[in-house]
């Protein structure tokens, strides 16, 4: 078994789409994802996933029935399972996601932002 590091910068450098997660390591059945966003999500909860959001540049907000949530870069939340949320960003931002690797991006709601089959890179 070969133990390789990884470099985000040159990830993330190695894609343009918005909202289409890709996954850079896998541990203990969780994925590191990772995905640039630009625009809103559609509403959606994980119904047995908590999932964490980490700002790794720019901004974005994710709003809850309840309240919003301003991130900035270096900023991290993890929107427990069940809770509906929308992530959003003004402008494009790089986000890092961790979650259960058979976690669908979009949760219990299926359109064209949902991706079932993620690229590793």
């Amino acid at each position: 078994m070969e133990i390789e590091k990884g470099n985000l910068t040159d990830k993330f450098s190695s894609f343009d789409d918005h909202w289409h997660p890709r996954i850079v390591a896998e541990l203990n059945g969780q994925a590191v994802k990772i995905a640039k966003i630009q625009g809103e999500f559609p509403w959606h909860a994980h119904e047995h996933e908590d999932e964490m959001f980490y700002v790794v540049d720019g901004e974005i907000e994710i709003a809850l029935r309840d309240k919003m949530l301003n991130l900035k870069k270096g900023e991290y939340v993890v929107i427990p399972k069940g809770v509906e949320h929308s992530p959003r960003a003004e402008n494009e931002a790089q986000i890092l996601m961790f979650e259960p690797v058979e976690t669908i991006n979009t949760g219990n709601t299926e359109s064209e932002f949902t991706k079932t089959a993620l690229d590793k890179i």
